[in-house]
């Protein structure tokens, strides 16, 4: 030991700890052969607790505030130590300081999907991730339990086993909560709350307050998000036929301005343009444009037939399905099928639209 240790294991009699980092849970004074002298002054500062260890065993605990340590102020390790009457010689004891600030923005995730049973879209594989805080509450049991004999004691060193623990209540209030994952962005208070309830009783064993617990996002795989995104499209777009029409008298408003176009456009735009005509209307599909109200429409010479969803639609001839092409209403992967042909095929292997199809990619 040297001299300067001496000296201060004699005569300094302060006992506090100034904490100069963010993350540590649990510091053990520490002082030459740990003496502490009758009348020493134990500075316990804002968000401390000071805790006594005599042999292993809790004695004595100091809130905040300024402490001068004699028989009166320490009862339970005076009996501990069979002090009757006072005592003056320095004596040995364990101090450990915890620390009861809160620890915030403590990160956890699901490191593997949540299957969840949805009620609107089935079965779906849900992750989500989020911060929580955490103090020290109780400082003997977090002390007994986590710190043990350690001189330091990090909040990281728990960190995985405190995530673990949170990402299990999670789990299981995603899986039983019954709400559409549709809706859950705005449940994600009430969310955090039930899991923030069933979590703190076990991190209280530790003498831990699980104080907020927050979801910050939950989500889906990006295949079925691109899908929602789609029968959102479509939702919007709404009835196709009304869609393919509006579009169509887009092409004929388009086609009026620039008068060079072919006369293959110009049939496939006057079909459209019956088309819309019909639509806004309010005419029966069927029913014929500019002829006998009375007679049905011509019998297209060459009858196509082509399938949205699992729908199919038709008969049109070739020019409607061209105009079909130009609005959008029948793109390269569509199906298709005429008279002569085994199956139904993706319009883009038709020789016939490949002029169509071009010309609708090169207009995007």
């Amino acid at each position: 030991m040297t001299m300067r240790e001496f000296l201060a294991g004699e005569f300094i009699d302060i006992i506090e700890w100034l904490d100069e980092t963010d993350d540590t849970m649990v510091w053990r004074f520490s002082r030459p052969r740990n003496e502490i002298k009758n009348g020493a002054q134990l500075i316990v500062r804002p968000g401390q607790t000071a805790v006594f260890v005599e042999q292993g065993e809790i004695a004595d605990v100091f809130e905040p505030g300024r402490h001068t340590l004699t028989t009166e102020n320490l009862p339970l390790l005076s009996r501990l130590r069979g002090w009757k009457y006072g005592f003056e010689s320095p004596f040995k004891a364990e101090i450990v300081f915890a620390s009861t600030k809160q620890f915030v923005g403590r990160k956890w995730g699901t490191a593997t999907p949540v299957i969840v049973r949805d009620p609107e879209i089935g079965p779906a594989r849900l992750r989500a991730f989020g911060t929580y805080s955490i103090r020290v509450a109780d400082p003997t049991q977090f002390v007994r339990e986590l710190a043990g004999t350690n001189s330091i004691f990090l909040g990281d060193q728990i960190t995985d086993q405190l995530r673990d623990l949170v990402v299990a209540k999670v789990s299981t209030s995603l899986a039983d909560g019954g709400v559409s994952v549709l809706e859950l962005a705005a449940k994600y208070p009430e969310i955090g709350a039930r899991v923030r309830d069933r979590a703190a009783p076990e991190f209280a064993t530790y003498g831990l307050d699980l104080t907020q617990l927050v979801i910050e996002n939950v989500s889906l795989p990006p295949e079925v998000e691109a899908a929602l995104d789609q029968r959102s499209k479509m939702q919007m777009i709404g009835n196709i036929d009304q869609y393919a029409a509006l579009q169509a008298a887009d092409a004929l408003r388009d086609a009026a301005r620039n008068p060079s176009g072919g006369a293959a456009a110009g049939v496939g735009i006057g079909m459209g343009a019956a088309m819309a005509q019909r639509a806004m209307s309010g005419a029966p599909a069927s029913s014929s444009v500019g002829g006998p109200p009375d007679l049905p429409p011509p019998i297209p010479t060459v009858a196509w037939y082509y399938a949205i969803g699992n729908e199919r639609r038709g008969p049109v001839d070739t020019a409607s399905l061209e105009g079909l092409v130009a609005a959008g209403g029948v793109i390269a992967a569509t199906l298709v099928w005429r008279s002569g042909m085994k199956d139904w095929v993706p319009a883009s292997s038709v020789a016939e639209m490949n002029a169509p199809l071009a010309a609708k990619a090169g207009g995007a």
